[in-house]
C-alpha cells in the first residue's frame, strides 16, 4: 500500500518517541536502583571491564588468550549473577532493569534487517487510516443509544410480525455481529429499508465496536466514497492511496447507497470495491434505502447478482425515526 511522505514521517516520530521512552525508563529504573543498592554500581561496572578487557587477548600469545577470554566471560556472567541477587532481594524481576521495548523484534528501530519491522507496517496503516476517518462524518453512534420504543409493536400481517418485533431482532444481530467481528468469518451486509429507521445507527454501532477491538474500520456515504477515489483516479498528484484503503480496510461501511449520482464511473467503482473485497474475505456493510429490484435498475445485474448472492440482507421497518423525534 501506498504511504504519503507526511504519514511516513509521523510513523518515524512516533518510533523514534517509542524507543526513547523505552530507553529513558530503564535509565530511570537503573538510577533508582542504583540508589536503593549501592553494589549494583559496583557490579555494573564489573560487567563492563570485563567486556572491555577482552581487548587484552590481542596482545597475548595465542596460547594464553582463549584462558584470558573465558575469565573475562566468567567474570561477566557472575557480575550479572550479583545483580539478579541484589534484584531478587528487592523482589523485581530478573530483566527489570533492561530496555523494554513495545516491538522485541526491531527494538523500536522500526526496521527489521533490511525491510520494514511488521509494526512500523501496521503504524502506517494505522495512520493512513486515521487520516482517512477524519475525512468522512466517523462520529459513532451505540448501541445503548438505539431506542426501539419509535418501533411501532402493531401487528402487521405482511411481515406476520411487528415492527418493533422485526428490529428488536435486528438490533440483537448487530450486537452479536459487532462483539463476534472477525476479518475472516464475518458476512457482508445490506441494511435495507426507507429512510429515517436507524440503518446508520446501527452500521456506526457497530464500526464503533469493531473499531474497539483494534480492527480498520473505514466508514463514509456512497457519494463521498465515489469523490475520493475520482480524485484519487485522475488527480494528477494522487498516489492511490485512498483506494488501497477502501479495498484492503478490514470493515467497510458504505452509507446510502443509491443517493448518489450515478454514472459510468460510480458503477465501475463499486464493482470493484465489491468483487475485489468479496475475493479478498473482507466484510462490507451497506445501507441502502433500495430494495433488490431497485439495487439491478440502478447498477445494473452483475452488481446486484454480487450483492444479493454474497451479502445478508436485513431488512428494517417502520416510521421515519428523524420525523417522530421532530414532533415530540
Amino acid at each position: 500500500m501506498p504511504y504519503t511522505k507526511e504519514i511516513f514521517e509521523k510513523a518515524q516520530a512516533i518510533i523514534e518517541r517509542r524507543k526513547a521512552d523505552a530507553e529513558n525508563a530503564a535509565e530511570a529504573k537503573r538510577r533508582m536502583f542504583d540508589s536503593l543498592e549501592p553494589d549494583y554500581k559496583k557490579w555494573k561496572n564489573e560487567m563492563i571491564l570485563s567486556v572491555r578487557d577482552v581487548i587484552k587477548a590481542i596482545d597475548m600469545n595465542p596460547l594464553d588468550s582463549p584462558k584470558f577470554i573465558q575469565e573475562q566471560k566468567m567474570r561477566n556472567l557472575n557480575a550479572q549473577q550479583e545483580i539478579k541477587l541484589l534484584l531478587r532481594k528487592n523482589n523485581l524481576a530478573d530483566d527489570y532493569l533492561e530496555v523494554h521495548y513495545s516491538c522485541p523484534k526491531c527494538n523500536d528501530s522500526g526496521v527489521d534487517g533490511s525491510h520494514l519491522c511488521e509494526c512500523h507496517i501496521e503504524l502506517l496503516k494505522k495512520l493512513a487510516f486515521d487520516e482517512a476517518g477524519e475525512k468522512s462524518p466517523l462520529k459513532f453512534c451505540s448501541f445503548e443509544d438505539f431506542k426501539l420504543e419509535y418501533y411501532s409493536d402493531k401487528y402487521e400481517k405482511e411481515t406476520a410480525s411487528s415492527p418493533r418485533d422485526r428490529m428488536f431482532s435486528i438490533f440483537e444481530y448487530c450486537k452479536i455481529y459487532a462483539a463476534s467481528f472477525e476479518t475472516s468469518t464475518s458476512p457482508s451486509l445490506i441494511f435495507s429499508g426507507e429512510t429515517g429507521l436507524g440503518k446508520t445507527h446501527l452500521s456506526l454501532a457497530i464500526a464503533g465496536e469493531v473499531i474497539k477491538k483494534g480492527n480498520k474500520v473505514l466508514y463514509n456515504s456512497a457519494q463521498n466514497i465515489f469523490n475520493e477515489l475520482q480524485k484519487d483516479r485522475f488527480s494528477k498528484n494522487s498516489d492511490g492511496q485512498y483506494e488501497a484503503l477502501i479495498l484492503e480496510c478490514d470493515l467497510l461501511v458504505i452509507d446510502d447507497l443509491g443517493a448518489e449520482f450515478p454514472t459510468s464511473f460510480t458503477q465501475a467503482a463499486l464493482y470493484n470495491i465489491i468483487n475485489t473485497r468479496i475475493n479478498l474475505c473482507l466484510p462490507t456493510i451497506i445501507s441502502t434505502n433500495l430494495d433488490h429490484k431497485e439495487l439491478e435498475e440502478a447498477y445494473g445485474r452483475r452488481i446486484a447478482s454480487r450483492l444479493i448472492g454474497e451479502y445478508s440482507t436485513l431488512y428494517f421497518s417502520g416510521t421515519d425515526i428523524r420525523q417522530q423525534k421532530n414532533e415530540d
